[in-house]
């Protein structure tokens, strides 16, 4: 089918923590190189993704932190989104699933299917936590892994082991929020039933993608599909993520993976008033970059949830890549094992390609593949600096040495074989750079433009026009065959800027400033021409494009990654230890009678003000409405609170306690506060309903 525009998607990376190495080799970089060449060939594309901000991990690391959920995705999605920008991924839009647009989005298509009966409502036992009184998400559910007996194990997987795990296998379960014994309870929610289109995916999958679709993503769905598919819950208990937009279901978000990849529609909206062209229009190609593990999600969940709303074309392509290891052993971002993308351009500024080159090389795009920096010196110092950079810098250098650093004139007269065959080299490899590329073979077209490198440093040393100078008082005719050879190395040199466009863009960008030549000459028609620089034109000086990696930053590299491993177990031995101390619940104190309880006066307020005590490293000096009067109270809280977090939290007052000074500061009352797992204070507050100053009981 002939398309007449292209929509291309990375996932959404979630926004609880920094990119590294293993996402961009994943999708991200080969979805820059897709998209960056369709743009040469001036075809109509856009290149959309987002932050994933919904779904537990990202309540797991707010809790962790001891902050908002939205502070969270704040953080991540400008750290993240920085970090995209500084390796050149080229989105059109780099969009959020926290934004209006976005649960507008959402809630529409959920609407939709909501309206149409698609759904399927069913009540099930879910483990629920009553201290806390919340459902929990299996990854709020910790406890002894059965199978190497890690005590820290998730209710859906031991990342000690990585044993995929269900709540009801965890040795002594608890809750993540309050350390309780979860118990089972009785909860509503609404299901895709996936199984009703068993025998479509059947059809448009197995029969119809298989000589289309890369082996592995074809495998793993034909083996969903002939286990069965059955029906999946798309609601989740939760205040956080978008709101579920029917009656009867407050207290309930949509599932992650069904508000998330809705997030490229919503993305498109915020891109272009024409969105509908791209995702409603049977003329546009769509295809989506992820990893292995989102196939599933990409090939068999999105595409029924497009199928049941009606109305939207589906993925002509998913080309996903399988992961990339670290040094032997599995990226894992609990461990710290990982090259982080922010912390690599601090370590290598302006070195963005270089990363991109190796990446793209040793691409995992059929099996699992490991990358190394001894791999990553030698590939930067054997091939883009002694291959690629070396050929353009003698190219340059020649033309300033030999002809006055003017492009010089190619003579037809003394053309030979090899001039010839060097020019139609130029055009094979745009063939075969071309047809790889449209495969998704990214790999092999990135060979193909180091290959043609490589035929042109052949070529001219075969040629060794600096030797034919030598004679140039005895055969002044020898300057043509001097101007034939840098000739045509110079108008490889510009093909070459064109060729590795896609895969090297900062180094193609400088190639032209070199060149003194417009970035529009990178678009791909231009590739087999021999008159990209004009005969006469001066050349600048020639820049080194890539620069050699030293054995001393390899070795400050990978003692970095064993010392980044070392100081994360360290960290969490100490937050287990600190969180044994603070579940190891003190002895309770004497009875008392109710009698004793009537005197205390337990009152609901707000904090106004909040200051730190001077010389009281622990003391905050606090102002708090109690209704009826404003009160000071000096809390114990400095080492967990700053004064501005905490202005307007609502508080539980003891407000007949005696007065007391301290600092010379009069403090009439006590707020109540308890410990979490992690050994934070919290406040205890009175419901958001109560008035200042009524009585809590």
């Amino acid at each position: 089918m002939d398309y007449k525009r292209i929509l291309v998607t990375a996932a959404l990376p979630y926004a609880n923590g920094p990119v590294h190495i293993g996402h961009l080799a994943g999708c991200f970089l080969p979805s820059d190189i897709y998209v960056r060449y369709q743009r040469a060939q001036k075809r109509d594309v856009k290149f959309v993704c987002g932050s994933d901000e919904h779904g537990v991990p990202i309540t797991i690391r707010a809790m962790k932190e001891g902050i908002t959920p939205q502070q969270v995705v704040d953080k991540y999605h400008a750290i993240i989104k920085e970090s995209f920008e500084q390796m050149g991924i080229s989105f059109d839009i780099y969009s959020r699933t926290s934004n209006k647009t976005h649960h507008e989005t959402a809630q529409s298509f959920f609407k939709k299917l909501y309206d149409d009966g698609v759904f399927e409502e069913k009540e099930t036992e879910q483990y629920y936590d009553e201290e806390a009184k919340v459902f929990l998400a299996d990854r709020y559910i910790t406890g002894t892994c059965p199978v190497c007996g890690n005590e820290n194990a998730y209710g859906d997987q031991c990342e000690k082991c990585g044993t995929s795990l269900s709540p009801e296998q965890l040795i002594n379960p608890r809750s993540a929020l309050s350390n309780a014994v979860p118990v089972k309870r009785v909860t509503k929610h609404w299901y895709f039933p996936l199984n009703k289109y068993e025998q479509w995916l059947n059809e448009w999958i197995v029969a119809g993608k298989k000589d289309e679709w890369k082996a592995n993503v074809y495998g793993q769905c034909k083996s969903w599909i002939d286990s069965g598919l059955h029906p999946r819950a798309m609601t989740r208990d939760s205040n956080w993520g978008v709101p579920v937009p029917v009656e009867g279901a407050e207290g309930k978000v949509m599932y992650v993976w069904f508000d998330a990849p809705i997030g490229y529609i919503s993305a498109t909206k915020e891109l272009t008033p024409m969105w509908s062209d791209y995702w409603q229009k049977e003329d546009t190609k769509l295809v989506h970059f992820i990893g292995k593990d989102n196939i599933v999600f990409h090939c068999i969940i999105f595409p029924a949830m497009l199928k049941a709303h009606g109305g939207y074309v589906l993925p002509d392509n998913v080309p996903a890549n399988e992961f990339l290891n670290i040094e032997g052993d599995k990226v894992s971002t609990s461990r710290n094992w990982a090259v982080w993308v922010h912390e690599y351009i601090k370590d290598f500024p302006e070195q963005q390609d270089v990363l991109r080159y190796v990446l793209c090389a040793n691409a995992p795009e059929a099996k699992d593949n490991d990358f190394t920096w001894k791999d990553f010196q030698d590939r930067t110092n054997n091939e883009l600096v002694s291959v690629f950079g070396n050929f353009v810098n003698r190219a340059f250098v020649l033309m300033h040495k030999l002809c006055n650093g003017k492009v010089p004139k190619l003579h037809t007269d003394v053309m030979d074989e090899a001039d010839n065959t060097l020019i139609a080299e130029i055009q094979k490899a745009k063939t075969a750079i071309e047809t790889a590329i449209e495969n998704y073979k990214f790999r092999d077209a990135l060979y193909e433009v180091i290959d043609l490198a490589r035929k042109g440093n052949k070529y001219m040393q075969d040629k060794e026009p600096w030797i034919v100078a030598k004679s140039l008082a005895e055969t002044p005719d020898n300057q043509k065959l001097i101007d034939n050879c840098l000739h045509v190395c110079l108008q490889l040199t510009a093909n070459l800027a064109i060729l590795a466009n896609p895969f090297l863009p900062f180094t193609a960008k400088k190639m032209c400033g070199m060149m003194k030549v417009v970035d529009r000459m990178l678009e791909w028609e231009n590739v087999g021409k021999m008159n990209l620089l004009n005969v006469g034109y001066p050349l600048k000086a020639p820049e080194l494009l890539f620069r050699k990696i030293e054995d001393d930053e390899i070795k400050a590299q990978v003692e970095k990654l064993h010392a980044n491993l070392v100081k994360n177990t360290n960290e969490q031995k100490m937050q287990q230890n600190a969180t044994n101390e603070a579940t190891t619940l003190p002895e309770q104190k004497t009875e008392i009678t109710i009698d004793d309880f009537a005197k205390i006066d337990l009152r609901a307020g707000t904090i106004l003000h909040a200051e730190k005590v001077e010389k009281a490293d622990k003391l905050l000096k606090l102002e708090i409405d109690l209704g009826y009067e404003k009160r000071t109270v000096l809390s114990g809280i400095a080492m967990h609170f700053t004064p501005e977090e905490i202005i307007g939290k609502r508080v539980t007052v003891v407000a007949n306690l005696a007065p007391r000074k301290m600092r010379g500061i009069e403090s009439k009352g006590m707020i109540l506060m308890a410990q979490n797992e992690e050994g934070k204070l919290i406040f205890v507050s009175p419901l958001d309903a109560a008035m200042n100053g009524s009585e809590v009981k």
